[in-house]
């Protein structure tokens, strides 16, 4: 199932070459997500969670923001695919992502 949600984007990661002649390429995008609580716990705040995308033609889209990245990271709107797993788990995919527009002052 594939829904849309906004997050806040922390960080973008670019991972590229080769490991005794394998290569790869891929690009790594740190989201925020909320702890909640768990079986084994509870927990209070957030955390980013690695979501991989594309390869590192996905970085490029971002880098001109390497310079100025802001504090508080940058709110997207992403595209996610769920799907059901064991023991009533889920699996969430990133499959898009792009800056959320900004709101134009009056």
């Amino acid at each position: 199932m594939k829904m849309t949600s906004k997050a806040v984007l922390h960080g973008i990661k670019q991972s590229k070459g080769d490991i005794e002649g394998r290569p790869f390429d891929s690009t790594t995008f740190h989201l925020s997500v909320d702890i909640a609580q768990t079986s084994s716990g509870e927990s209070i705040g957030v955390v980013t969670r690695p979501f991989k995308l594309g390869d590192s033609t996905e970085f490029q889209k971002w880098s001109h923001l390497k310079n100025s990245w802001p504090l508080g990271g940058v709110m997207c709107e992403c595209e996610f695919d769920i799907v059901a797993g064991a023991e009533n788990t889920t699996k969430l995919t990133l499959l898009a992502i792009k800056p959320a527009a900004q709101a134009k002052a009056a």
